[in-house]
């Protein structure tokens, strides 16, 4: 489970890893969350956006093939529609109908760097060793 230490906690910034999302459901996605424009271009296996929320800028970049088969989505803001890394996960896995992956909580010292937190489209969640999960 997430560390309980920072269940409460905004985090400044929010990072997902999916894996092979269905074309199309990342920019339907991002527009019906955070109103942004359909992701574009920025160079070689990255697409960026800006979406808003509450008034305020969401920067929004999608890195292709960033790990073991998984894309990395990074919002650049403290101001999304999720606290934590793990809840925006499950929002992703439940409208992208993909896995998807995230930190296990705010990093700490002495934290495992591979511990992994895993959502599956079903809504099963559990922790995990990436990239030795063997999945």
């Amino acid at each position: 489970m997430p560390h309980q230490h920072d269940s409460h906690l905004r985090y400044p910034d929010i990072e997902i890893y999916l894996r092979q999302p269905q074309p199309g459901a990342i920019d339907a996605w991002l527009g019906e969350t955070l109103d942004a424009a359909p992701l574009r271009g920025a160079g070689r296996g990255k697409w960026q956006t800006r979406g808003h929320h509450e008034g305020h800028e969401v920067p929004v970049l999608l890195v292709e093939k960033a790990a073991d088969g998984f894309a990395s989505l990074w919002f650049d803001s403290s101001h999304t529609p999720w606290l934590r890394d793990c809840d925006c996960a499950r929002d992703a896995a439940a409208r992208l109908g993909c896995e998807v992956r995230c930190s296990l909580g705010g990093w700490q010292p002495g934290d495992d760097p591979d511990r992994f937190w895993q959502v599956l489209p079903d809504g099963s969640e559990n922790a995990i060793d990436w990239p030795d999960s063997g999945q």
